[in-house]
């Protein structure tokens, strides 16, 4: 952990915490659905091209990411001293490593519930997967941090259009619009570790290849993605009136979204290649919800429906953690029911809620049951003034 401060911090932007809290929760949710059999269409992530509510969750956070690397690196007047380096270096290891730990956390967990020994469990790193959600934030992030700290004035503006138009060359000259293994991201991610370190997903046709949502080439747009909600960070810091923070939040997020929409009949719109037109057509909604959430949290006074999500706001990476081991351990530590062996998120889902609320809402209390857990850690620190950085 990076750091851990007591006592209120109220340099804080709420409807930051907010908008990231509700991106915590919303992750947390898809993540942990009572059966990936019987998950409602909204909260599944679009197959392929397209987008969904829940292909909104992960790139809102890296878009509040950037937001907030603005906000944290203004503090050192974004010089690129010995310490900011190593402060930016520090925090990208850490949440990489995190990430890894996790993974391997899941494969020990499964083979400790397959009937393994613990050593056996445990040494599984020829099909640790390297990358994911964790590795994509740190990778992201201490790429788009040095890039603010070296690079002066409208450079950042064209690294971000070098990024997304360079990109988009490489999807369309190597296969990166089809979803096979002949796709560019795969082609390097098996390059660089071989199928055995990558995600596994399903075409429509039914047949499994190696092709990495979190893939390292996909890294590279996502870098624009943080940078652009650093650029937007920018235009909160140099505006101090809430109502003219709305207005260009709703004015530039409004061009990013259209000028997406537009771009995808020619780049489609696709998460797991995090396409241009994905970053720019998030990074607008994500401009216009955070303008929205100052409007009523700022303006309007609205505030106590977002005590919940708040508690999400302060310690997101710390609860989005905790979330994974939790998830892991209710879907692997087993015990003997009516004759037979179920884990303790089968017994919930199975047992408890599936028999009288049906597949699909039971599938979906299962979940709004695990956010509430999560949330319940996460109130812990929030009402002891604890905010754990990572």
């Amino acid at each position: 952990m990076n750091r851990v401060t007591t006592g209120t911090e109220s340099s804080r932007l709420l409807s930051l915490d907010i908008i990231r809290g509700i991106t915590i929760a919303g992750m947390i949710m898809v993540n942990n659905p009572g059966s990936w059999s019987s998950v409602y269409t909204p909260l599944r992530h679009a197959h392929w091209h397209g987008l969904t509510p829940t292909d909104l969750v992960f790139p809102f956070f890296m878009f509040i990411m950037g937001v907030s690397t603005y906000l944290s690196l203004r503090k050192f007047n974004f010089e690129p001293t010995p310490a900011v380096i190593w402060k930016i270096m520090r925090r990208t290891i850490l949440i990489f490593v995190i990430g890894l730990a996790l993974g391997w956390f899941g494969q020990l967990m499964r083979g400790l519930a397959a009937g393994e020994s613990l050593a056996i469990a445990a040494s599984h790193f020829d099909t640790l997967r390297i990358l994911g959600v964790l590795q994509r934030l740190a990778l992201a992030y201490g790429f788009a941090a040095l890039a603010v700290v070296l690079m002066k004035g409208k450079q950042l503006h064209w690294l971000i259009g070098i990024l997304l138009l360079g990109y988009h060359l490489l999807l369309r000259f190597g296969n990166g619009y089809e979803m096979s293994e002949a796709n560019i991201i795969a082609v390097v991610d098996r390059a660089l570790w071989g199928t055995a370190h990558m995600y596994k997903d399903t075409t429509p046709e039914g047949v499994r290849i190696a092709l990495d949502p979190e893939g390292l080439l996909s890294t590279l747009p996502s870098i624009a993605h943080v940078l652009i909600g650093f650029l937007f960070g920018k235009v909160i810091a140099e505006h101090k009136d809430n109502h003219k923070r709305v207005e260009k939040l709703l004015i530039w997020g409004t061009l990013l979204a259209f000028s997406g929409l537009l771009l995808q009949y020619g780049c489609p719109i696709n998460k797991k290649i995090w396409s241009p037109s994905f970053v720019l057509t998030t990074t607008g909604f994500a401009a216009q919800m955070l303008g929205l959430l100052i409007w009523i949290i700022d303006i309007r006074k609205k505030k106590r429906w977002n005590r919940f999500f708040h508690a999400f706001g302060v310690n997101p990476l710390v609860i989005y953690l905790f979330a994974g081991v939790m998830a892991n351990l209710l879907s692997s530590i087993r015990f003997g029911w009516q004759g037979e062996v179920i884990s303790i998120k089968g017994f919930a889902y199975e047992v408890l809620l599936r028999p009288w609320a049906g597949d699909y809402f039971g599938s979906l209390l299962f979940a709004l049951l695990f956010i509430t857990l999560c949330w319940l850690f996460g109130y812990i620190l929030y009402k002891k003034n604890i905010y754990i950085k990572l």
